[in-house]
């Protein structure tokens, strides 16, 4: 990849063109962090506030970041003529690859949001030699029934497009509350997402198949995530029930599950600071502790928080597929699902701290 390739970038692949935007350049044999944003948004509107955080962004000078926006859905795009054939799921994940070789990339660690979660997981199977790790916010593994499918259509005829979409990204409490933010979104994807383009999307979306994917030992020939993958969802959030499903389908001594307190459905616009910080220690738990190193305010604070949380934790089972483990402290108060009792990311209301699993030994 040749020194200067920052900017905005058309690529071809065997399913269209695809709009694809570098910030930063290649540092050594790192992956490129690679983002998928979700339906109704574009990578500016659901990723700009996180890239913004100064916290990403002391990560970002580390790796070359390629924001992925899907056909049509970048800010200015063109309407897509009259028969045009959406790629499906599957062919939106097979588009990446092209990506990957014209930028001359070994490899990607992928952050996607809801449908852009799902087109990152499916590369990841499809192609598991390409994806080091996954940052998979709001992912849904499931299907549309025919029922679901049928109640989309009717409100789709019944609503305009943007009213559509907004139950997909926010909370049932900040639909409710008409947050600022969700005013806000509501008149940037009516004003600057291509609303033809954008129904092309969300009715392909909502044509999806299972993620093909089950943990190992549940079923003959399972096959699931090979890469490190850490879950977020907000509590509360439309995709809360879909992200604990996922997490029951992956391997649990390489999953994280975060549950973000207070960040509606999109913690990346809500939390931005919390979200970094996790991902700092999702990158180190992945061997780049020595780009990423750590506050020593923050590594004081985190000390106490830990010692105080630990003295107050509650364990109890939930659903007999993941556990709930409510600490009390002055700094906490939170719930996180772990696929293993012993396996736990503690996220604080200002930091997230770090426990050493003694069943696998992965630090969190």
């Amino acid at each position: 990849m040749p020194e200067c390739w920052d900017g905005e970038h058309d690529i071809e692949t065997p399913y269209g063109m695809l709009h694809v935007v570098i910030r930063g350049a290649p540092k050594g044999n790192k992956p490129a962090i690679l983002t998928y944003h979700d339906v109704g948004l574009n990578h500016k509107l659901c990723f700009n506030s996180f890239f913004h955080n100064e916290d990403m962004q002391e990560i970002t000078k580390h790796f070359v970041v390629c924001h992925v926006d899907a056909p049509g859905q970048q800010i200015g795009a063109s309407q897509m003529p009259q028969g045009y054939q959406y790629p499906t799921m599957d062919q939106l994940a097979g588009m990446l690859p092209s990506v990957v070789q014209h930028f001359g990339f070994k490899s990607i660690l992928g952050i996607g949001v809801g449908a852009g979660a799902y087109i990152l997981a499916k590369f990841a199977l499809i192609f598991p030699d390409l994806v080091e790790g996954l940052v998979l916010l709001n992912i849904d593994p499931n299907g549309k029934g025919w029922i679901d499918w049928a109640t989309g259509k009717l409100s789709g005829f019944t609503s305009a497009l943007p009213d559509t979409v907004l139950p997909h990204l926010f909370s049932q409490e900040e639909l409710m509350n008409n947050t600022e933010l969700v005013q806000s979104y509501r008149q940037q994807i009516n004003n600057t997402v291509n609303q033809v383009n954008l129904q092309l999307f969300w009715n392909m979306y909502n044509s999806r198949r299972d993620l093909e994917m089950n943990r190992t030992g549940t079923i003959i020939n399972a096959k699931t995530l090979k890469c490190p993958v850490m879950l977020v969802v907000g509590d509360n959030a439309p995709a809360e029930e879909g992200v604990v499903e996922c997490n029951s389908k992956l391997d649990p001594t390489n999953t994280t599950f975060l549950k973000m307190a207070d960040s509606g459905g999109l913690p990346q616009l809500t939390q931005p600071g919390k979200l970094s910080e996790a991902f700092k220690y999702f990158l180190q738990g992945m061997g780049y502790s020595k780009y990423l190193e750590p506050d020593s305010n923050h590594l004081s604070h985190m000390s106490e928080c830990m010692r105080l949380c630990v003295c107050g934790f509650v364990v109890s089972q939930k659903l007999g597929i993941t556990t709930l483990i409510e600490f009390i402290s002055p700094y906490c108060t939170l719930e996180i699902h772990c696929s293993s009792p012993l396996c736990v990311l503690i996220l604080c209301l200002d930091t997230v701290c770090m426990l050493r699993c003694s069943e696998c030994e992965i630090v969190f």
